[in-house]
C-alpha cells in the first residue's frame, strides 16, 4: 500500500521542522516548500535517513504568485494532510514600514494559506479523507501590540472556522493551530525584541505538535496549546474589549511590530 503524503510549508526550522519530523515517524511520505533550497534537501536527507520516508522538496517562495500556482500544482494531484505553517512578521511601527513587505506578509499569511487550501481540498472531499491545518497564532483571538500579522491570522482562524462548518460530513477536517510564543527562528528573523518576556509564556515546538495533532485527532477546530495560553484567551472573551487591549499593551511594549 503507498504511504500517505503530507505536504509542510515552511518546514526548515521551528513548528514546520517539527510537522515535517513528527509526519516523517508515523509513517508518511512528505512534501517541503521553502525558499531556501539547501535547508530543505538538508532536511529532506535527515527524514529519509531517520524515518524511511520519501521527500519531495518544491523550492517556493509564497509571496511570489508563480510559486504559489507551482505548490498548488502539486496539491492538486493529491495529499492526504496540508499544513499551513509558512508565515512570518515584521517589526517596527505599521506608517513607517515598507508597503511591499507588508504586501508580501499578506501574501504569505493570507493569500498561500487561501490558494493552497483551495488546491488541495477538492482531492480530499473526493477521497472523503484529509485534513488541513492552518498555523494560526493567539494573536489572532487577542488584539496585539502588532496590527497587519494579528489581522492576518484573525483571516486564518475565521477562515478555517467556516470552512469546518462547510466540510461537515464530509470526512475533512480543517483546522487552525493557534500558539502563543515559541522557541523558534521567528522573532528574531523578524527583527523583534523578546527580552524580558516571562518564561512561563514560551512553548517548546514538539509540546505544540503533540497537542495539535491530538487536537486534530479529537475534532477540534481551533486548537490553543498551553494551559497559559488556553486561560488567557478563555479570559479574553470574557472581559471587556478595551480592557483586553490595555492588558495586550503591556505585554507587547517594547516590542515594536507591525
Amino acid at each position: 500500500m503507498s504511504r500517505p503524503v503530507a505536504l509542510i510549508t515552511g518546514p526548515t526550522s521551528g513548528l514546520g521542522a517539527g510537522f515535517a519530523r513528527r509526519y516523517a515517524l508515523e509513517g508518511y511520505d512528505l512534501v517541503l516548500v521553502a525558499r531556501d533550497a539547501a535547508r530543505l534537501e538538508q532536511l529532506a536527507g535527515e527524514l529519509q535517513h531517520e524515518a524511511g520516508a520519501t521527500v519531495e522538496v518544491i523550492p517556493a517562495d509564497l509571496a511570489v504568485a508563480a510559486d504559489r500556482a507551482k505548490v498548488a500544482d502539486r496539491l492538486r494531484a493529491g495529499v492526504q494532510v496540508l499544513v499551513n505553517n509558512a508565515g512570518f512578521g515584521t517589526s517596527g511601527e505599521f506608517w513607517t514600514a515598507d508597503f511591499a513587505q507588508l504586501q508580501a506578509q499578506l501574501d504569505v499569511n493570507v493569500t498561500a494559506v487561501m490558494e493552497l487550501t483551495h488546491a488541495a481540498l477538492p482531492s480530499m472531499i473526493d477521497a472523503r479523507s484529509g485534513s488541513v491545518i492552518n498555523v494560526a497564532s493567539v494573536a489572532g483571538l487577542l488584539p496585539g501590540r502588532g496590527s497587519t500579522y494579528s489581522a492576518s491570522k484573525a483571516w486564518v482562524i475565521a477562515f478555517s472556522e467556516g470552512l469546518a462548518n462547510g466540510l461537515h460530513s464530509t470526512g475533512v477536517g480543517v483546522h487552525a493551530l493557534c500558539p502563543g510564543f515559541v522557541h523558534t527562528e521567528f522573532h528574531a528573523r523578524a527583527g523583534i525584541d523578546m527580552a524580558g518576556t516571562p518564561s512561563f509564556l514560551w512553548l517548546e515546538v514538539d509540546d505544540v505538535v503533540r497537542d495539535c495533532l491530538a487536537g486534530v485527532a479529537a475534532g477540534k477546530v481551533v486548537i490553543v496549546p498551553g494551559l497559559q495560553y488556553k486561560a488567557l484567551t478563555t479570559g479574553g472573551r470574557m472581559v471587556p474589549r478595551n480592557l483586553v487591549r490595555a492588558i495586550t499593551k503591556v505585554v507587547g511594549k517594547g516590542r515594536e511590530r507591525t
